[in-house]
């Protein structure tokens, strides 16, 4: 089993981003798990956004990708995503995961190489 102490260079993050449709969610999470760039991307598809873009309201079925991955990584998957997502405007939004089975934890920066020195 895993043991779990992040420091902040290799604390987990989760990374939310909508794609327009199934399709493309499992596209960027299959390229962000094969690259080992995520550990896990969850799909959550029925979603609807209601946004303000260049000055009209929005409406939009998405479907949201909960991507897990360390801080480490995440300028590549940025740039991954960028470079693959249909939108002009990606929504991709990280936030540090504070606290969480250490197991877990472990896991995911295992599954990214990334590991404490």
């Amino acid at each position: 089993m895993f043991t779990y102490c992040a420091g902040m260079s290799t604390r987990p993050l989760l990374v939310y981003c909508t794609c327009p449709d199934p399709e493309i969610a499992l596209q960027l999470a299959e390229t962000l798990v094969d690259q080992g760039l995520a550990a896990c991307a969850s799909m959550v598809p029925g979603l609807t956004s209601v946004y303000r873009w260049q000055g009209q309201r929005e409406t939009a079925r998405e479907t949201l990708l909960l991507i897990k991955t360390s801080r480490a990584l995440y300028p590549q998957l940025e740039t991954v995503i960028v470079a693959l997502h249909p939108a002009e405007l990606p929504e991709i939004i990280a936030v540090p995961i504070e606290a969480g089975l250490p197991a877990y934890l472990a896991w995911i920066e295992h599954s990214t190489g990334v590991t404490n020195t």
